[in-house]
């Protein structure tokens, strides 16, 4: 059993499943020891000669009763405490997975996802068995090694001081070992999340290992992280069976000096051969408590070394949360930057003194090179990061005051790695919405263009995507996530660079479908192409985090010569481009 904040809760909660797979556990604790004395009696009656064919019949009879009764019992302490352990294993999963989707993108930046899941994975199984096998190896480690002893000492205090040795070389083993063997495990889970992160990396990317012939190359890496992981797995399995192998080594050395002092008091006629065998009896019950100790001491330090993994996830503070002064209002759709300024945790410069303003209803298009910043605008008014006050206003309220759980609702998203889900493409597609209406799914599919080409799947509109929309083409993905964003009929929709992955004629049916759909709501599209944002009411150009020009397409071309050069590149670009084509 372990304890600690975020754990100790369960032991108030599933204390009736504690309490009936403890009562269980000892009433088969209590009767398992009366074996012994059955035994002892059919021996010295059989050895005496006072045995009767109706008391060995007597004896069978309470053998049987007392099978029955630990057939029960041993049934009910299975269910209370193993099941507790597996209750205890989802709710607390439930709780980690709960708690990660309220952390900051920073933190699953900082946290690679092969050592998350060995949280979810290895750890939990490590709680569940410490709550499971744990509670039963203590609980039997303290009643039926204290009752055994108990019985032991009223037939031979000798023999039993005896019998008392190994326990006290095992707690000194225990609290040495102990605190190595929890060293020896935290480094075992972490070789086994460095072992999963990198396969889930290697899988995720195979198609490009594949690509540049790299098979040989990664499995040499993959084989130096399976060797490590493997050397810190066996590095703790010998500690692990040294505790063991020690435990066993004092019991068997007292078992010896049990049968030869206890043949000799039974030479001296001091005890009966029924006496012996039940004292030996008696013994053999108390070896489970003994290695239920090592095994205790085993599971301890490893659920004590999971837990403080645990700990660490649970721990975690929200670095997104509303203010208690967070207001909640029918967003319209006006956006206003003052002299806005943003750098990222590491502290790299983003933006630098945006300022702009759009009206609600009217559309935006973001251009400019990669990695001026068009991105980082999208997250900020999505929340994702914490921003400073009274420089980001969503109509007229500080961005920083609105619930931000209100703030998203509020927002239609097409993020610029279009991810979709191992889903149907129906279920990609309704998302946002909490029933299916295939209706609205084929409306919205229409309007991204995506229609034709899903209905050329065998399956259509409940065609499985593969992990991360793998078994679609680029352009597809993109237009199955324009979908998914319009289907939510957000007052504010903003697309990251969600058309650059599809054709002119393509791009220009999304465009005008948006133009018509969107009439009197805010849409903010990012974009590249000049081509893909002119017919926007406003255009913002952006310039290693600076905003070098905001207007119409027409005033940028009047007062902006960086606009215009780059109409005038891209009108260039094109007519080469079409010169080749011909």
């Amino acid at each position: 059993m372990i304890f600690g904040k975020n754990i100790n809760r369960y032991y108030l909660k599933y204390l009736h499943y504690i309490l009936l797979g403890i009562i269980a556990l000892l009433l088969v604790d209590i009767y398992q020891l009366k074996f012994p004395e059955i035994v002892r009696d059919v021996i010295d009656g059989v050895h005496e000669g006072w045995l009767t064919m109706d008391e060995l019949r007597s004896f069978l009879k309470q053998i049987l009763i007392i099978a029955l009764i630990m057939f029960v019992g041993r049934f009910l302490w299975r269910f209370a405490l193993f099941g507790n352990g597996v209750r205890i294993e989802a709710d607390l999963r439930e709780r980690m997975f709960a708690h990660m989707e309220g952390l900051s993108q920073r933190y699953f930046q900082e946290n690679k996802t092969g050592a998350l899941m060995a949280l979810f994975t290895n750890d939990l199984q490590t709680i569940r068995r410490a709550f499971g096998a744990g509670t039963l190896m203590l609980v039997d480690a303290l009643f039926l090694g204290t009752l055994a002893f108990r019985k032991m000492f009223l037939i031979n205090k000798t023999l039993t001081f005896i019998s008392l040795i190994p326990l006290v070389i095992i707690a000194i083993c225990g609290v040495i070992l102990g605190r190595h063997m929890r060293k020896k495990f935290s480094e075992m889970q972490k070789a086994f999340a460095n072992l999963s992160d990198f396969t889930q990396e290697s899988f995720s990317g195979i198609a490009v290992i594949k690509a540049f012939v790299k098979e040989a190359k990664e499995l040499m890496a993959f084989r130096k992280i399976n060797k490590e992981n493997r050397d810190k797995n066996i590095s703790f399995v010998k500690t692990a069976v040294l505790l063991q192998v020690l435990i066993s080594l004092f019991i068997n050395s007292v078992v010896v000096l049990i049968m030869g002092y206890g043949g000799y008091l039974v030479f001296k006629k001091t005890l009966s051969i029924g006496m012996l065998t039940e004292f030996i009896s008696y013994f053999s019950s108390v070896i489970w408590p003994m290695m239920a100790i090592g095994n205790l001491i085993n599971l301890r330090s490893q659920g004590t070394a999971s837990l403080k993994r645990i700990d660490k996830l649970l721990n975690e503070p929200y670095e997104i949360a509303d203010p208690e002064d967070a207001v909640s209002f029918e967003i319209k759709g006006e956006i206003e930057f003052r002299d806005f300024s943003f750098s990222y945790p590491d502290g790299q410069r983003a933006l630098e003194g945006i300022s702009f303003k759009i009206e609600a209803g009217e559309s935006l298009g973001i251009i400019g090179r990669t990695g001026c910043g068009k991105t980082t605008i999208a997250d900020v008014l999505l929340r994702i990061h914490n921003i400073e006050e009274e420089k980001v206003f969503i109509d007229g309220v500080d961005l920083m005051k609105i619930k931000f759980r209100d703030l998203r609702e509020a927002i239609g998203y097409v993020p610029q790695d279009n991810f979709l889900f191992s889903d149907t493409i129906a279920n990609n597609i309704n998302f946002s919405k909490e029933t299916l209406d295939m209706d609205e799914v084929i409306t919205a599919a229409k309007l991204a263009d995506v229609h034709d080409n899903i209905i050329e799947f065998p399956d259509q509109y409940d065609s499985v995507l593969g992990e991360r929309g793998t078994t679609v083409s680029g352009g597809q993905k993109q237009r199955i996530a324009i979908a998914r964003a319009l289907i939510k009929d957000a007052q504010i929709l903003i697309m990251d660079d969600s058309v650059s992955a599809v054709d002119t004629n393509t791009e220009k049916t999304i465009l005008e479908n948006l133009r018509r759909v969107r009439k009197g709501k805010t849409t903010i599209l990012i974009a590249h192409r000049i081509s893909t944002v002119q017919s926007m009411d406003k255009i913002a150009l952006l310039d290693e985090g600076r905003l070098i020009g905001f207007g119409t397409h027409d005033e940028l071309l009047e007062t902006c010569p960086e606009y215009r050069k780059m109409v005038e590149l891209q009108m260039l670009e094109d007519e080469i481009g079409g010169t080749r084509n011909e």
